[in-house]
């Protein structure tokens, strides 16, 4: 246990000494885990606090990242689709910036989806189950979802930091490092978790109060 906060310790000293490659040793330790563990509830709580805060981005961060990015995608192909076989020219990053930005739209809609609750839910089944059992449900579901989010972040940490340390560019470009993308995906897990903190506070008001605790979710919907 004592060793498993000294490297708890020296990750966090890594994380202020502006080195990527001593960052990246550091991750690699078993104490990434319990920095990254502490690192994703904390930032749960600070991102729902900006959302109560600012509710502008409450209810426009995800779908706007989402957006962009579609349209940002769909206009480099189009673009260089036209290049391609009418002008016989295109420019190399156009087959290699496209995926890193439908990584990035894709778990920021993961997050956008928990928030509404589109995912996979088996609400039929719930539904017919007392409150008690309900609550348990959502219960494990926050529970699960947020273990999800503290592996992800764990792990993609270390590959943005491993990437950053290599100095790994983005093929068909001379200066854009690919950890600027990949950074976005621990960010984009920070931000699901405070969905699913936002999302199980509502289920114990709704449980304290009489409420419906679990309702049929729609796609599209809000």
């Amino acid at each position: 246990m004592a060793a498993l906060f000294a490297e708890a310790g020296a990750l966090l000293g890594a994380l202020f000494s502006n080195d990527a490659w001593t960052l990246s040793e550091a991750l690699r330790t078993d104490g990434a885990w319990l920095v990254s563990l502490v690192g994703t509830m904390l930032g749960a709580v600070v991102v729902l606090f900006v959302y109560r805060l600012v509710p502008f981005l409450d209810r426009q961060l995800e779908r706007t990242v989402m957006v962009w990015s579609y349209l940002i995608i769909a206009g480099i192909i189009f673009v260089e689709v036209f290049r391609r076989f009418v002008l016989n020219e295109q420019v190399p990053w156009s087959t290699t910036v496209p995926p890193f930005l439908f990584l990035v739209m894709t778990w920021f809609g993961c997050a956008y989806n928990v928030q509404l609750r589109t995912h996979l839910a088996f609400s039929e089944f719930r539904m017919n189950l007392p409150r008690g059992g309900q609550l348990i449900c959502l219960g494990l579901d926050a529970l699960l979802w947020f273990v999800f989010c503290w592996v992800v972040v764990t792990t993609s940490a270390r590959v943005t930091a491993n990437s950053a340390a290599n100095f790994q560019i983005l093929l068909g470009t001379d200066n854009v490092l690919q950890w600027w993308f990949l950074a976005t995906v621990p960010l984009a897990f920070i931000l699901l978790a405070a969905r699913v903190l936002e999302n199980l506070i509502q289920d114990i008001g709704n449980y304290r109060s009489g409420a419906p605790i679990i309702e049929q979710a729609v796609i599209g919907g809000e």
